[in-house]
């Protein structure tokens, strides 16, 4: 799936949330914090779900709850790509980048747990909110949003060039995208590309927001 669109929560709130590459109980106790509401709120999140922490079981797990949505990150990639094509040298390659936990399970679990990644997991995602479009991909979202950068899986799941060079320039066709994938010390807006990885599984810091303080948090940054 290339992208899925989310209509406007009436009923509740949304909130956003970085990398959480296994540390599935940090997640719950963050939720806990924002008193969230499983029954109207709904939690997005921007890819990375496994890997590196102690419970990415727990975190694919998530996928099953009708109030989270996840994009695909890199390191469901590497999963996705390692089990479904068999091969060795790409399966070594995810061990080595934090799919360690997979040792605890047979190749044929680990590959149907794949196959449901790659099922459920689109590539961004479009949310309808009361202050604008907002839209999520793992890494960076290139120039314009839309099918045509869509395409471009290496930068929307691999590309830090955006943070490292401190680009200020916007994204068209939408009001604001969120992504995660390069750790930040604190949440960063360039241009309206909010990056809010803060990299969880070595600082123990998950950043999770509402989406109206992520609105306000764009138009603060356009009234300087």
């Amino acid at each position: 799936m290339m992208l899925l669109q989310a209509e406007s929560n009436s009923y509740g709130r949304d909130f956003v949330v970085g990398d959480i590459h296994g540390y599935y109980q940090l997640l719950i106790r963050e939720l806990e914090r924002v008193d969230f509401d499983r029954k109207h709120d709904r939690l997005f999140a921007v890819g990375d779900l496994i890997d590196r922490g102690p419970d990415s079981l727990a975190c694919i797990s998530l996928l099953g709850e009708d109030w989270f949505y996840a994009v695909r990150g890199n390191h469901e990639q590497m999963m996705i790509n390692a089990l479904s094509r068999d091969d060795e040298v790409l399966y070594q390659l995810w061990l080595f980048n934090g799919g360690g936990w997979s040792s605890e399970w047979d190749r044929a679990t680990l590959k149907a747990l794949a196959e449901r990644l790659d099922e459920l997991l689109p590539l961004a995602i479009e949310v309808d909110t009361p202050w604008g479009r907002l839209g999520i991909v793992h890494a960076e979202p290139g120039s314009e949003w839309g099918a045509d950068n869509f395409a471009d899986t290496q930068r929307l799941l691999w590309s830090r060039e955006g943070v490292w060079q401190e680009k200020t320039t916007s994204c068209r066709n939408i009001d604001l995208v969120v992504v995660g994938h390069t750790p930040v010390e604190r949440p960063v807006l360039l241009g309206n590309v909010l990056h809010i990885d803060t990299g969880a599984f070595c600082t123990g810091k998950l950043t999770l927001m509402p989406l109206e303080s992520v609105f306000q948090l764009r138009s603060l940054s356009s009234a300087k």
